[in-house]
C-alpha cells in the first residue's frame, strides 16, 4: 500500500464508506465526471474551444493511430512464421480502415449517443448533427451530469475512433495463422457495434451504469484491453490450436519487426493515456509520467522474472514486458503518483510473464501472440490496482473537491467492473463466433494454414 495522500486527514476516514455509497446512489451525477475517458471540465455557460487542449488532442490521435498502423501490425507481424507474416499485417492495417467506418456509421452513436445505461441511442448516425456544430465544444450528458469539453466534437470523435479501431486489431493476435480473413471482416463489424461500444457507453458516458456505479477507468482497462483480452481468449478457445503446435517450430520470423511495433506502440502510448486528459495540463503531465514509469518497471520485472527461471533474458521478453505495463498503468493513468505507478509497473510484469507462460500451458488454450496473457491479465491488474492506489486530488472534480482516493470500497467498484466486462464480452464474443462459424466458418483448412495465410487467403509471398 502507499503513504495516505497528506490532503487526506485521518478524521475523513470513517466518511469514505458512506461516500462511496453516495457515489452508488446518485449514479452518472457531475461529480464522477473525472471518470469519462476524457476527463473534461464541467459544463459552463460559455464554454468555448480551447486551442491547446484541442492541438494537444490533435497530436494524441494521431499517436495512438500510429499504435495500429504500423506499431501493432510490426508487432504481430514480427511474431508470428515467415508464412503468415503478410496476412497478419493484413489484419491490423485492414481493421484500422474497418473499423473507421464502422465508427462513423454507428459505432460512435452506440458509444456516445445519450440513450440510458447500456448503450446509446442512434442520434449520432452517420454522424448526424456534428457537421453543423463543427468549431464549436460539445457536451455529453444534461441535466446536472452534464460534461462539456473544450475541444470540438470533431476531435473527440476522431481521438475515440483509434479506440474502436486498435481494440479488436489486438483480439486478433490471440488466433493469429489461422483464422480466415472473410471471418474476421465479418466478426469485427459485429463485434464492434454490440460488444466494444456498448461497454465504452458503460464506463465513458455519463449515462453508463459503470461510470456511474463509480467505477474508474482512465483510458481503457475495462473498454480496450479486458474487451480485446477476453475476446481474444474466447476467439482462441472456439478456433482450436494451430497445426503442429507443440511439435513444429512456431518461432517468430523476425523479432526485429515486433521490437519496431513494440517501441512504437511504447510511444504511440503517451497519445492513448495522456491524450485521455482531454487537455494540456496536469493531470495529462501526470498520465505521461506514470506510463513512462510503469512501462520500465514492467519491462524490468518480466525480463529479469525470465533471466531467473529460464537462464537467458529475451528480445521477446522485454518487448513483452513493456507492453505488459503499458497495459496495466492504462486505466490508471490519470489517477495514481509515480511509486504507485511503479508497484503496478512490477506486478504488471510479473503478471504478463505468467499468463503468457504458464497459465495458457496450464489450461491448454493456444494464444497465439498472448493478447489475452497481455491485454487480459495486465488489464484486470491494471483495473484492480487502480481502486487501490488512486490519488483523491488527481480524480477532484468541483463536485466532489476530495476526489476518489484508493479504498477497498473502491478495489471492489474496480471488481465489480471488472467482472461484468468479462461475463458479458466472453457471452457475447462466444455467440458471435458461433454465427459467423455457422454461415461463413472461421478456419482456413489444414492445408491452407500449412502453406500459409499469405498465399491461401491473399495470393502473395513475402520474399
Amino acid at each position: 500500500m502507499t503513504a495516505r495522500p497528506e490532503t487526506q486527514k485521518p478524521e475523513k476516514q470513517k466518511k469514505v464508506e458512506p461516500r462511496i455509497m453516495r457515489i452508488l446512489a446518485r449514479g452518472a451525477s457531475a461529480s464522477l465526471a473525472v471518470l469519462l475517458l476524457a476527463a473534461p471540465a464541467f459544463a459552463q455557460e460559455e464554454a468555448t474551444v480551447n486551442a491547446g487542449d484541442t492541438a494537444w488532442m490533435l497530436t494524441s490521435t494521431a499517436l495512438v493511430l500510429m499504435m495500429t498502423i504500423p506499431g501493432l501490425a510490426l508487432f504481430y507481424a514480427g511474431m508470428v512464421r515467415k508464412k503468415n507474416v503478410l496476412a497478419t499485417m493484413m489484419q491490423s492495417f485492414f481493421l484500422a480502415a474497418l473499423c473507421s467506418v464502422i465508427w462513423m456509421v454507428a459505432g460512435y452513436s452506440i458509444a456516445f449517443g445519450e440513450g440510458g445505461a447500456y448503450i446509446g441511442d442512434l442520434s449520432k448516425v452517420f454522424l448526424s448533427g456534428v457537421a453543423a456544430n463543427w468549431d464549436q465544444p460539445f457536451t455529453l450528458g444534461s441535466g446536472d451530469g452534464a460534461v462539456a469539453f473544450t475541444v470540438p466534437e470533431t476531435v473527440f470523435i476522431m481521438f475515440q475512433m483509434t479506440f474502436a479501431i486498435i481494440t479488436p486489431a489486438l483480439a486478433t493476435g490471440a488466433w493469429a495463422d489461422r483464422a480466415k480473413f472473410s471471418a474476421v471482416v465479418v466478426f469485427t463489424i459485429l463485434w464492434s457495434l454490440l460488444i466494444y461500444s456498448p461497454v465504452a457507453h458503460w464506463v465513458w458516458h455519463p449515462n453508463g451504469w459503470i461510470f456511474g456505479l463509480g467505477a474508474l477507468d482512465f483510458a481503457g482497462g475495462t473498454v480496450v484491453h479486458i474487451n480485446a483480452g477476453v475476446a481474444g481468449l474466447v476467439g482462441a478457445v472456439v478456433l482450436g490450436k494451430r497445426i503442429g503446435l507443440g511439435t513444429e517450430n512456431m518461432s517468430p520470423y523476425n523479432l526485429s519487426l515486433a521490437v519496431i511495433g513494440a517501441a512504437l506502440l511504447w510511444v504511440g502510448w503517451f497519445g492513448f493515456n495522456a491524450g485521455s486528459a482531454a487537455a494540456a495540463g496536469g493531470r495529462a503531465g501526470m498520465a505521461m509520467l506514470v506510463t513512462q514509469i510503469a512501462a520500465a518497471a514492467a519491462t524490468l520485472a518480466w525480463v529479469f522474472a525470465e533471466w531467473m527461471l529460464k537462464g537467458k533474458p529475451s528480445v521477446l521478453g522485454a518487448i513483452s514486458g513493456a507492453v505488459a505495463g503499458l497495459v496495466a498503468i492504462t486505466p490508471a493513468a490519470g489517477f495514481v503518483l509515480p511509486f504507485p505507478a511503479l508497484i503496478i509497473g512490477v506486478v504488471a510484469g510479473l503478471a504478463g510473464f505468467w499468463g503468457a507462460t504458464a497459465l495458457k500451458h496450464w489450461c491448454g488454450y493456444d494464444d497465439s501472440l498472448d493478447a489475452f496473457g497481455v491485454h487480459g491479465i495486465c488489464g484486470i491488474v491494471g483495473a484492480l490496482l487502480t481502486g487501490i492506489f488512486a490519488y483523491g486530488p488527481l480524480s477532484a472534480t468541483p463536485g466532489l473537491p476530495e476526489g476518489i482516493a484508493g479504498s477497498f470500497a473502491q478495489f471492489m467498484l474496480q471488481l465489480y467492473a471488472v467482472v461484468a466486462t468479462f461475463i458479458f464480452t466472453a457471452i457475447g464474443t462466444w455467440i458471435l463466433l458461433k454465427v459467423v462459424d455457422v454461415v461463413i466458418g472461421l478456419r482456413v483448412t489444414e492445408e491452407e494454414e500449412r502453406e500459409g495465410l499469405d498465399v491461401s487467403l491473399h495470393g502473395e509471398r513475402l520474399g
